[in-house]
Formats: structure tokens, C-alpha cells, sequence
């Protein structure tokens, strides 16, 4: 028995550009010793062929530096989303496309409960897609006017409740922000960002409580084993603060049969610490580290979401449609947070859906570095979806980075350019191509459980911007199948500060990779997210899709 395994396959897809393919590569100890050809790479010593993928395409594993847990934990919930949707146990879920569906489903959920004084938990509505009047707590009424319902929206920045659950909560009209306040004077059932859905505070904490189970980091490995996702993360979700949440993060992710790597980052939006004092939390996670688990910088949450109207948007606003912008941290928290945070070395990733949020946290890191001049700091705008050429050009000379959210072109792009943003700036929405253009490091991430999780999905987005209606969205941000694989591969693994490590087939790197039945090169790119996906390889372990027949749960 050997300690070397030489896997072929038909043709290998490095990212490396010195060396950027080959038909082996050599692994010993969970790292890559090599890639070329069998001749290339037998050098090593003695070796054992594997050639269970002589059919297949392997590239780097997908690189999802903006994901959540929820993608894990939400299944232990109905899902009521306008799109089918694959679970992470490989369940297709219909997709429910009217508020008539939405209804139905919830009631069929609500008639198998046993408990009558049970909450009901949803999630994945989407009003957005349904004309006319918005799904109110008028419809949750008739699902049941004696048990409390919660409903969380696809964005994850908004839910809708029924009367009894406002009952419940004594959520009325002098409440606060977030409450959405109807023509009869009274909350019509929108609860609107962290200040309004914190309110019902056992659903919401519910939810957030499932983040820290290990059955919902098992099924986010299992969702990112199916998907070709070798590194995953948790931006900023989950309750860091918690050191029972810490502990079962250890104790899941080490495990050998966890299929994925993952990312945590320090919550500040969930902490009741001061901002010196999450510092230095925030740093002292990182003594909990492993090969596979890494606490690494820090999540801010400041607006909204566009598609529901609470992103923090430039003038002229909103194009259709209430302007309800709404700051989830005020720029003050963040300006200090920043700086706080900018100097204790920590990497900073701030949620910006709006160009003002952009604007904001750009402002915020230009004036950590006036104060504390730093470099290869690596902060990064999140989602970035409506910077201007303008903020792009800023983001550039302070030398920051951004991940964008292509994928909203495909599942948001009607309504943004209809509704939302009008058609001259949803053209420019997530623009690749800028980014590119101006030098800017970025990657294009999923958000899952926002959209469905998976790189080739990200990918197709971002080569075809392709709407759901099958319209182009803005032509000119299109980029390459090739500089979109670099994205999702190498393009996170830099904004994660992993990039010596992972994203890349290359000697020394770890030996992580996804095996495809194509590649994404070379198919027609309407076709990229359709390859069908064998399964993933990581640290040199083989982690079976459980479709292409393996039995791992």
C-alpha cells in the first residue's frame, strides 16, 4: 500500500496558469504533489492509479465565500419559495407560484400539527413574483387565526406574520421600524429587516437557533458535496458568541466525514458586546481553527434587501415602488465597527445590496486606512449589487475587494429592471465585467439559502445573465466561462484569505477538487449549470454526490 494516489481523468482544469491542465494528479497526504500526465507526475515514488474518473473533468472545488448555514438548517422548515428547489438530501421541493400556492401548502403544514399552540415556521416566500395586492396577514389568517405563523421571505431580510402571531408579540403599530403599517392604521403583517422580524422573537430565534445544530452543518456539507462545493462559509449568521455554537461547529466540521471545509465569520450584527470587545473575540476564535475550520474576519450587516425595498439606494431611489430603505447597522455603528475591527487585523465583510450602503462602507474603510494604513487588508463589499462606475473605481484604490451576487440576474432580474432599479441601472446590477476591468479582486457567490447553492449556477449567471423570463440582462457585464471559473474557484478563495491554499490544482495546495461529467470550458454556456456533478474530492478524500450512488447519508 502506497501513501501516493494518482487520480486520471479525461482532462484536469488547474486555475493555474503556469500549468492550467492535465489528464493526473498526485496526492499524497490530503495534498496535490502534482498535475500533467501520468509521466508528469509518476515521478513521486510509487504510487496506486485511481482511475474512477478516467470519464470525468476535475477542476477546483467551488469556493462559495458567501454562504450561510441556512442552507443546511432551513429544511427542518416548509418551503414555500417560487422556484423548485433541491434539498440538501436531494428532495425536489415544488415551488409554489401564486399566493393561492403559498396558502394551500402552508395549510396542508399546518393540518399535520399536533400541537395547537405550536408556531408555524416557513420559508422562501417570495411577493415579489405575485401581481397585485402583497401577501398580508389577511391570507396567514385563513391558514389559521388561533396559531402563530411566521413566514420567512426568500431574501431572508423581511418575513410575514398573522394576526396571532402579532398578538403574541404585542406588535402594534407604535413598535418601531420595521413594522409595516397598512391603510387600515394597523401592521399588516410585514415585518421588515433584524428590527421588525426581532419583534416575534421565538419564531426568529428559532430559526437562528437551528444555525448551531449539527444536523444543519451536516446537510450544508451534504449541499455542497452535491454541488461541487469544496469550501463553504457562514457570513455572519451565525451566533459566534456562543460557545456551545463553537463547540458543535468543532465537533461536526473536524469530523472525517464531513465533506466540505468551512469558513466562519464573527457575527457583529448578532453580538451584544461592545465593538472592542467583539474585536477581540473575533480573534480569539482563531486558537479553534483547523485544516477544515477556519474563524476567519468579520460579517457587517447594514441595509436591506432590493427586491424587498429596504436596500439603502443613491438617488433617484427606488424606480417603482415605496422607497422604504432601511439601515440594519446605522453608518455610524459601521464607521466605528470598521475601524474597531480594520485595526485589530481583522478582514471586514459588509452586506451592501444598495449603492448608498456601498457608499457608506467605502467611506468607512477609507477612513480606518486614513487613521490605520494597512495593506493586502482584503475587505470586501458583499453583494455589491448596484455600485456605480464611480464606487468601482474607489473600491480600486483603496484596494478592496468584492464578491458579487450574480445569481440575482436569473431570479430577481425581471423584477429589478421592471420594478426595482429600471432598466438603464439593473443592466449595470453585479457587473463582472467592471470588476474585471478595473482590477478589481472578486469572487461571485450563491448566498445560500437566498439562491440555491452550487458554482456552476453562479457561473451561468454571470456568462449569460440570462432572466427568468429568458431576457439578457446588461450584455456588456457579461464575462468568460474561463474568468467566471476563476471567480468561483480562485476569486473566493482570495477574498477568504485562502488562496494559498485552495482554488487551485497546483503542487503544495491542498488536494480539493470537484469531479464533473463536462467541462464547463467547453459546453455551450446556456448549458454550464446543467453538468451533472459526480461528487467532490477533499484533502484527497472522495465525497460521492449521493445521486451518482453513494452511500454517505
Amino acid at each position: 500500500m502506497t501513501d501516493i494516489t494518482i487520480f486520471q481523468a479525461k482532462k484536469i482544469i488547474t486555475m493555474n496558469p503556469s500549468n492550467p491542465e492535465g489528464t493526473h494528479i498526485a496526492v499524497r497526504e490530503g495534498r496535490i504533489l502534482g498535475v500533467g500526465s501520468l509521466e508528469d507526475v509518476a515521478g513521486w515514488g510509487a504510487y496506486e492509479l485511481d482511475d474512477a474518473f478516467k470519464d470525468n473533468v476535475l477542476i477546483p472545488g467551488f469556493v462559495e465565500a458567501h454562504g450561510h448555514i441556512m442552507e443546511g438548517a432551513f429544511w427542518a422548515f416548509p418551503y414555500v419559495g417560487y422556484f423548485d428547489r433541491l434539498g440538501a438530501d436531494g428532495t425536489m421541493w415544488k415551488g409554489c407560484t401564486s399566493t393561492g400556492q403559498v396558502m394551500d401548502a402552508l395549510k396542508r403544514v399546518e393540518a399535520q400539527m399536533s400541537d395547537p399552540d405550536a408556531m408555524l415556521l416557513a420559508w422562501g416566500l417570495d411577493p415579489l413574483y405575485f401581481p397585485g395586492e402583497r401577501m398580508s396577514k389577511v391570507q396567514l389568517d385563513q391558514v389559521s387565526a388561533t396559531r402563530p405563523i411566521f413566514v420567512m421571505h426568500a431574501s431572508g431580510h423581511m418575513a410575514t406574520v398573522n394576526s396571532a402571531m402579532l398578538q403574541k408579540c404585542k406588535i402594534t403599530k407604535d413598535s418601531g421600524p420595521g413594522v409595516v403599517i397598512g391603510a387600515d392604521g394597523e401592521p399588516n403583517g410585514e415585518l421588515h429587516e433584524l428590527s421588525g422580524m426581532a419583534l416575534a422573537k421565538e419564531a426568529l430565534g428559532t430559526l437562528i437557533q437551528s444555525l448551531g445544530t449539527s444536523d444543519a452543518i451536516w446537510h450544508y456539507g451534504y449541499s455542497a458535496r452535491n454541488n461541487g462545493v469544496t469550501t463553504i462559509s457562514e457570513m455572519g449568521a451565525a451566533q459566534t458568541d456562543d460557545d456551545q455554537v463553537i463547540e458543535t461547529l468543532k465537533g461536526v466540521v473536524n469530523d472525517d466525514k464531513f465533506p466540505a471545509r468551512l469558513v466562519v465569520t464573527y457575527s457583529f450584527g448578532l453580538s451584544k458586546l461592545s465593538v472592542q470587545e467583539q474585536a477581540k473575540r473575533a480573534l480569539a476564535l482563531v486558537a479553534s481553527d483547523s485544516d477544515k475550520l477556519r474563524f476567519a474576519g468579520v460579517k457587517f450587516l447594514s441595509d436591506g434587501s432590493n427586491q424587498g425595498f429596504t436596500g439603502q439606494s443613491l438617488w433617484p431611489g427606488y424606480y417603482k415602488g415605496e422607497d422604504q430603505g432601511q439601515w440594519n447597522a446605522s453608518p455610524e455603528q459601521i464607521k466605528e465597527g470598521v475601524l474597531a475591527f480594520h485595526c485589530a487585523g481583522i478582514q471586514i465583510h459588509c452586506h451592501c445590496n444598495g449603492n448608498l450602503a456601498v457608499e457608506m462602507f467605502i467611506d468607512a474603510v477609507d477612513n480606518a486606512l486614513q487613521k490605520s494604513p494597512r495593506w493586502d487588508h482584503r475587505h470586501t463589499v458583499d453583494h455589491c449589487q448596484t455600485a456605480t462606475q464611480a464606487q468601482f473605481r474607489r473600491i480600486k484604490a483603496l484596494d478592496m475587494c468584492v464578491n458579487l451576487f450574480a445569481n440575482h440576474i436569473y431570479f430577481w432580474g425581471d423584477q429589478h429592471r421592471d420594478l426595482v432599479f429600471g432598466p438603464e441601472r439593473a443592466a449595470g446590477m453585479n457587473a463582472c465585467a467592471t470588476a474585471l476591468r478595473q482590477g478589481i479582486p472578486f469572487s461571485i457567490h450563491c448566498d445560500c439559502n437566498v439562491t440555491p447553492l452550487g458554482g456552476l449556477l453562479g457561473m451561468w449567471s454571470a456568462v449569460n445573465r440570462v432572466t427568468a423570463s429568458g431576457k439578457v440582462l446588461g450584455a456588456h457585464e457579461r464575462i468568460s466561462a474561463y474568468d467566471a471559473l476563476h471567480a468561483v474557484t480562485l476569486g473566493g478563495a482570495y477574498l477568504l484569505k485562502l488562496d494559498s491554499e485552495v482554488g487551485s490544482l497546483e503542487c503544495g495546495k491542498r488536494a480539493d477538487f470537484a469531479v464533473l461529467a463536462a467541462s464547463p470550458l467547453e459546453v455551450d454556456p446556456i448549458a454550464i449549470k446543467d453538468i451533472p456533478i459526480w461528487g467532490t474530492v477533499v484533502g484527497g478524500v472522495i465525497y460521492a454526490n449521493k445521486a451518482a450512488g453513494s452511500n454517505v447519508q
